[in-house]
């Protein structure tokens, strides 16, 4: 019974952990800082800032969820 609890609390911080890792924003500006040429305002770029520092947190506690119950799950 155990076992397929922690099983499921893995395949949920698996989906979450993917889903955070894709909401992150690409550390790149790709073709648009070749131009010179911004759209983003400093205020926006400060918002940014904080959602990205805000889901890498959340990313390092999620992958630590999950590492920990790989290791848990191998023991049983």
């Amino acid at each position: 019974m155990l076992k397929t609890i922690l099983t499921v609390v893995q395949l949920i911080s698996a989906v979450a952990l993917t889903a955070v890792v894709l909401a992150q924003s690409g550390k790149s500006d790709g073709l648009s800082a070749l131009t010179g040429g911004s759209s983003d305002t400093y205020m926006g770029q400060n918002k940014s800032y904080r959602l990205d520092a805000k889901l890498a947190k959340a990313t390092k506690f999620v992958a630590v969820v999950f590492i920990l119950l790989t290791l848990s799950l191998n023991m049983f």
